[in-house]
């Protein structure tokens, strides 16, 4: 044999087991990355987050607040109910009911009574009066029982304010 194919022959053996070593050793560093200990800590991380997501109750009341206080009407319809409580505005773009908000509308947002429905909403301090329709569910701040639009705010004067003390009447 001669001299360049005993060279030729010598790179062809040693380059097959270069190879053969580099990968085996790419394969185990990857095979080290999946079983790396900042891997398993995230893993262990997940799975209870996503356990106690599953195990803590839903807090439906803190979502849906109650009115304050609820008390039959003195004489009159059955349906009718008083409520006291405080009262804030708001805006926004649509309403659970569906319908488009219009901040021009005498309308409010009510936790349970059924869309349509009119209530009378006097402020308890200034004595004033407004009527408004029942469009949209809220308000989701503990403690308050309606929300209601800006010009129900206007005409109660309270824009000022942000919120008052009120007491809600079933008109209808």
């Amino acid at each position: 044999m001669s001299r360049i194919a005993r060279t030729e022959t010598a790179r062809i053996s040693l380059a097959t087991p270069c190879r053969l070593l580099l990968a085996v050793a790419g394969a185990a560093s990857l095979a080290a990355c999946a079983q790396s200990p900042v891997g398993r800590q995230k893993a262990d991380l997940a799975a209870p987050g996503r356990q106690a997501v599953v195990e803590r109750p839903h807090r439906l009341a803190a979502l849906h607040p109650r009115p304050t206080s609820r008390a039959r009407a003195v004489g009159g319809d059955a349906k009718q109910t008083a409520s006291h409580g405080v009262a804030s505005f708001y805006s926004d773009t649509e309403t659970a009911s569906g319908e488009k908000f219009d901040k021009n509308e005498l309308t409010a947002a009510h936790p349970t009574l059924p869309f349509g429905t009119k209530l009378r909403v006097t402020d308890t301090s200034s004595g004033r009066v407004v009527t408004v329709r029942v469009n949209d569910r809220g308000p989701f701040i503990r403690g308050r029982v309606v929300d209601i639009s800006p010009s129900a705010a206007e005409a109660l004067g309270m824009v000022d304010k942000g919120t008052t003390n009120v007491r809600l009447e079933v008109v209808q």
